[in-house]
């Protein structure tokens, strides 16, 4: 698996210190950049990379690399900490030592832990490890320093962290193979975990996440799908009748009394010059958890505190292309949204799905539904909402076994909708309760109360809710 080591530093590391870190492995290796100088690699004599080491995060967000990481690398101190990430190259002996003597001489120099704390090549790092007869594996993704096995068909990538978060790198080894029309294929063993943004990502293009087994070999950790490593990649295998089998492991869930509440909606702006981007998202998270949000970036872990000016401030600086974030909460309520800025032709949409966790005997805020989507609609321009409950764990991360499916509760449509599909046929449906009318009465939007969220009727009321509507706009 792979060799990940962390260093979260309580002083920010600059470029002397991230060098005396690297000359922990000795005076014989080389130091290069790549990436734009977004990554650091030090390589052998010959100019084959051993250890990729990621520009320093400030984690300005209390909890992220609790989050992350487990309860044991929580940052020292009230203040900010810096996350530091060194991947070694994978089949290289002495490269993982290479990894922890580079983090333990940052939190030496720096203040500061390692993750993990056992990682080889922490004890014994203020002296340079021994590289005598060290051969590098060639890598084959070397501008990816995420991928440890590049195929024509897959590039995989190893992972041994109790969460698999999208990091920087990650998502850009993710970017890369969906532009070769590749497939990422995550390979872990059973203990790890998804982030959600990592599993939503995930679900939203061509790859997999391959789960080691003992009994099976691999599975799909998202499908139950046992897998075999064929023509340079993994994929389903068949058995004698042409089926795939689903792992045992997949099906071995105990009920849990954990929930996780999931909002999905877009909204759409006039790109004028004084738009300020994310007021949607707070609406929604201060509606839902009773308090903002704590903080975002552009991948995970999300260090920066919410600015809705930042934000913006990052959409203008990349337009006309779209951008991605993360955005968290707080550990007492745990909740991640992802949000995608992107211009189109009718102006600046905002494409997000907040997720927030509940314990046994905390209830999801049902009731705030109906006044959050009239404020949306009222306020930030919402074009469609979608509300739906699951049986799922409250941190929101995504273990390899079978999770109950979502269960609608609320379906949402803005004016512009509303008017695409008839006024009339908007507030007449064939559902049971009668549509709420939401924002002012000239331009009106439609809040659709599905059920509880409990039972899978609740799906057959939004199919039939979809069908009246889409046979009106056809007609």
């Amino acid at each position: 698996m792979s060799k990940d080591v962390i260093a979260l530093t309580e002083r920010m590391p600059d470029a002397l210190s991230i060098l005396a870190g690297l000359l922990a492995g000795g005076p014989d290796l080389r130091v290069e950049t790549t990436g734009e100088g977004a990554v650091v690699q030090l390589c052998d004599a010959e100019g084959r990379p051993l250890v990729s080491i990621e520009v320093p995060l400030m984690l300005q967000v209390p909890g992220e690399a609790t989050r992350l990481l487990g309860p044991g690398a929580a940052p020292s101190g009230d203040g900010p900490a810096w996350w530091v990430e060194a991947r070694a190259a994978v089949g290289v002996p002495r490269a993982e030592q290479l990894a922890g003597a580079f983090a333990a001489r940052l939190t030496m120099l720096l203040g500061g832990q390692v993750w993990p704390p056992d990682a080889p090549g922490t004890v014994g790092a203020a002296r340079p490890v021994d590289v005598s007869g060290v051969t590098a594996v060639p890598v084959p993704a070397a501008a990816q320093p995420a991928v440890d096995m590049l195929t024509d068909k897959a590039a995989v990538v190893l992972q041994d962290r109790p969460v698999v978060p999208m990091t920087s790198w990650l998502s850009e080894a993710l970017r890369a193979t969906v532009e070769s029309d590749r497939s990422l294929q995550i390979l872990t063993p059973p203990h790890c975990r998804l982030s959600l943004p990592t599993r939503l990502l995930l679900q939203s293009t061509p790859s997999r996440w391959v789960v080691q087994d003992e009994r099976c070999g691999y599975y799909d950790g998202l499908t139950g799908a046992v897998l075999r490593w064929q023509d340079d990649a993994f994929s389903p295998d068949r058995d004698e009748n042409g089926e795939t089998p689903v792992a045992d492991a997949f099906t071995d869930v105990r009920p849990t009394d954990e929930h996780q509440l999931i909002v999905s909606f877009r909204t759409l702006h006039r790109p004028t010059a004084d738009l300020v981007l994310g007021g949607a998202l707070e609406a929604a998270w201060q509606a839902l958890t009773g308090g903002p949000p704590a903080g975002w970036g552009t991948s995970e872990p999300a260090g920066l505190t919410w600015s809705r000016r930042q934000l913006t401030e990052l959409a203008y600086e990349r337009a006309p292309l779209p951008i991605w974030t993360v955005v968290v909460g707080t550990p007492d309520r745990p909740a991640v949204a992802t949000l995608r800025v992107i211009r189109t032709p009718d102006g600046v949409e905002e494409d997000i799905t907040l997720t927030v966790g509940h314990g046994p005997g905390e209830k999801p805020a049902l009731q705030a539904l109906p006044e959050l989507a009239d404020e949306l609609v009222t306020r930030h321009g919402l074009q469609t909402m979608m509300c739906q409950l699951r049986e799922a764990r409250r941190d929101l991360n995504t273990p390899p076994h079978y999770e109950h499916p979502p269960l609608p509760c609320a379906f949402v449509l803005g004016p512009t909708e509303v008017r695409e599909a008839g006024r009339d046929t908007a507030s007449r449906t064939p559902l049971q309760e009668r549509p709420v009318r939401l924002g002012p009465s000239a331009r009106p939007g439609f809040y659709y109360p599905l059920g509880n969220g409990e039972t899978a009727e609740s799906w057959t009321s939004f199919e039939q809710l979809l069908h009246h509507l889409r046979g009106a706009a056809s007609a």
